[in-house]
């Protein structure tokens, strides 16, 4: 089976370093924004290189039933403030994912994007014959930005549409 090679972004009306803080926060277990779709829990701080990032994928929603897909990703790689790399090494998926954190209009703004580059395995493998995995992971990754930008209290934008 084929695996997902999936880009995500948004433009958030607010500072890199608010979002990086958040995106960091967030990866270590703060359910602040990914919720209801991700939560995560983390080894240490997810900006540190060796962090082991236990995610948790809720199709559903929390606490809504359904299949709770796992897997665990490691820290391989950081530009502190700009660029997170981690290596998803264990359960339903194999590969790699990164954040990257980018100032735009002279700092007042943040484009954040997710790069998804994994194969499914597993429950993930045999969900993705009946499911659309990689629209899903859009949605979920998509929503989670528009909560970050409603959170930091700055505009959301997806693919040019204000949110």
């Amino acid at each position: 089976m084929r695996g997902y090679d999936i880009i995500d972004e948004a433009f958030i009306g607010t500072s890199p370093d608010l979002v990086w803080q958040a995106l960091v926060a967030e990866l270590g277990g703060a359910a602040g924004f990914w919720v209801p779709f991700n939560t995560f829990s983390a080894t240490g701080p997810a900006d540190q290189v060796g962090t082991e990032v236990k995610w948790t994928v809720h199709p559903k929603g929390v606490d809504k039933g359904g299949p709770k897909l796992r897997f665990t990703s490691r820290t391989t790689f950081v530009d502190p403030g700009r660029k997170l790399a981690a290596e998803y090494f264990e359960g339903v998926f194999r590969g790699t994912v990164t954040f990257t954190v980018e100032p735009v209009n002279g700092g007042l703004a943040t484009r954040i994007s997710m790069h998804f580059k994994a194969t499914p395995q597993g429950a993930a493998k045999i969900l993705g014959k009946v499911a659309d995995v990689g629209g899903k992971h859009s949605q979920a990754a998509q929503l989670a930005f528009a909560n970050l930008g409603a959170k930091l209290g700055g505009r959301h934008t997806a693919n040019g549409v204000a949110r």
